[in-house]
C-alpha cells in the first residue's frame, strides 16, 4: 500500500509541476529584479540611410576632383587610372569589386574584392553608405594601388560583376568624357 501512495505522490507531483510550473515560474521571474542584458535596437530611422549617404556625398565632393565628383554623381561608379601609365585603369562600384580594365580595348582584366565595413556604430548596419564604399577604395588606390591589390581577393572578370553591365558603363564613360572636353571646347 505505501508503494502506491507513494506511486500516487509522485505522479501528482509531475502533473503540478506540468500544470502550474509555467505560471509559477512567470510569477517568480516578475518577483525578482533583474539587469537588462541586453542591448536596446534604436528604432528603424528612414530617412537614416538617406542622411548618411548625403553626408558621405559631401564628403566625396570635398576629396575628389570635380570631374570626378561629377562622374560619380551622373554615372554612379568612378573610374580611376592605372598609377604606372600602362593602359590600364579601375571602375569603382559601390559595394562591388574593384574592376580592373583595359583603357584601349575595353576589355576586363579583373575584379578585386575589398570591404571597408563600418565599424562606428556596433548596433546598427554594417554597410557605409554607397559614396563613402567608393571614397574608400578610391583613397585606397590613390594612397598604394600596389598595396591594395596585393591584399585584395582577385577573381577572373564576370565572377560578381556582369561583364554586359561592366562594358555598357565603359561605353557611357567614354561618352561622358567626350561631353565634358566639348562643353570644356
Amino acid at each position: 500500500m505505501s508503494f502506491l501512495v507513494a506511486t500516487a505522490i509522485l505522479v501528482l507531483a509531475a502533473l503540478a509541476i506540468v500544470g502550474f510550473g509555467p505560471s509559477l515560474v512567470q510569477r517568480v521571474r516578475r518577483l525578482i529584479p533583474r539587469r537588462e542584458t541586453r542591448e536596446l535596437i534604436p528604432t528603424y530611422d528612414p530617412g537614416r540611410e538617406r542622411r548618411a549617404e548625403a553626408r558621405a556625398r559631401e564628403l566625396l565632393g570635398s576629396v575628389v576632383s570635380a570631374d570626378e565628383y561629377a562622374m560619380y554623381v551622373e554615372l554612379g561608379f568612378l573610374a580611376v587610372d592605372g598609377s604606372e601609365g600602362h593602359g590600364y585603369g579601375y571602375l569603382l562600384y559601390p559595394h562591388r569589386p574593384i574592376v580592373a580594365f583595359d583603357d584601349e580595348t575595353g576589355a576586363l582584366l579583373n575584379e578585386y574584392c575589398v570591404g571597408f565595413p563600418d565599424t562606428s556604430e556596433p548596433s546598427a548596419q554594417q554597410r557605409l553608405p554607397d559614396a563613402d564604399d567608393v571614397l574608400a577604395k578610391w583613397m585606397s588606390l590613390r594612397a598604394g594601388e600596389r598595396e591594395l591589390i596585393s591584399v585584395a581577393n582577385m577573381h577572373v572578370p564576370g565572377r560578381q560583376v556582369d561583364p554586359g553591365q561592366v562594358a555598357r558603363d565603359l561605353h557611357r564613360l567614354r561618352e561622358w568624357r567626350a561631353r565634358r572636353v566639348g562643353a570644356a571646347a
